[in-house]
């Protein structure tokens, strides 16, 4: 069972007119003999932790899946209603209703997209303190409920550029057989994957840099446009405001304003 975004939905990874993506990968990988697995893919491009948890968490639940990975969180960043505190409670409430319906469940700690795409440092940091708050729910909520964890913002994953698509921001072939290759070495070290890895080697090339230059003018520009009624306003003043606090070397401040604010969503979602 796959719940979260576009990154698990499998944009990155085309097989004719479909996404496959590393859990796609990851199924066939799970039984030997080349079983067959049920596997439903639950995720969409552009879903955010609110949509996982009053959408796909229901349906799920009600498939009582044994394996279930919730990995989302960067469209959360990417908009002005960002709040790590109702974030965190969302998410564990996903968690735990699925662990309570018997799932494993498959976790993420992701880049932030600030840096993937290179953006201007005035305009990178504020993301980056959004998804290092994510991150850190997600890694306290994977200890709480056992999960089985990934660490996709290391820098062996962040700084290998084969492994991301020409949009920088979901991984190419390469990069979903990585994905699903690590889940299933973790997963066979829980005796829960019994088939035979991922091959590590994509079918497709990797993309060129003409295939760069041409999502830029199309799906790129396209993807900007619909942010830009949503975040740039915002990310215009966190910009702003960055570029003041550097000026006046207070931007320490900010950083205390984001720990505390991270602070507070861990100790309401996972108490004493």
């Amino acid at each position: 069972m796959v719940l979260g975004d576009s990154l698990s939905e499998g944009v990155g990874d085309p097989v004719g007119a479909r996404w496959r993506g590393w859990a796609g990968l990851l199924a066939e990988g799970l039984r030997p003999g080349g079983e067959e697995v049920a596997f439903t893919n639950l995720a969409v491009s552009g879903a955010q932790s609110r949509d996982v948890a009053e959408v796909q968490l229901p349906r799920a639940v009600a498939l009582r899946p044994q394996l279930a990975s919730v990995v989302v969180g960067v469209n959360d960043t990417l908009r002005r209603t960002f709040d790590i505190g109702p974030l965190a409670r969302r998410l564990d409430r996903v968690c735990a209703e699925l662990s309570a319906s018997g799932a494993v469940l498959l976790t993420a700690c992701l880049p932030d997209p600030g840096r993937m795409l290179g953006l201007p440092a005035a305009l990178a940091r504020p993301l980056a303190r959004r998804q290092r708050a994510v991150n850190a729910v997600v890694h306290a909520l994977s200890a709480r409920y056992g999960a089985v964890h990934l660490h996709l913002d290391a820098p062996a994953w962040t700084e290998d550029r084969s492994l991301w698509s020409a949009d920088r921001l979901h991984p190419g072939e390469r990069g979903h057989r990585a994905v699903a290759a690590a889940f299933h070495r973790l997963l066979r070290d829980r005796g829960l994957a019994h088939g035979t890895p991922p091959s590590p080697e994509p079918e497709q090339p990797p993309p060129t840099r003409t295939d760069a230059l041409l999502w830029l003018a199309t799906a790129g520009t396209a993807w900007v446009v619909r942010r830009c009624g949503d975040l740039l306003p915002q990310l215009l003043l966190l910009a702003a405001t960055e570029l003041r606090h550097s000026a006046t070397g207070t931007r320490a401040r900010l950083d205390a304003r984001a720990e505390h604010a991270l602070s507070r969503a861990l100790a309401a979602t996972m108490g004493p």
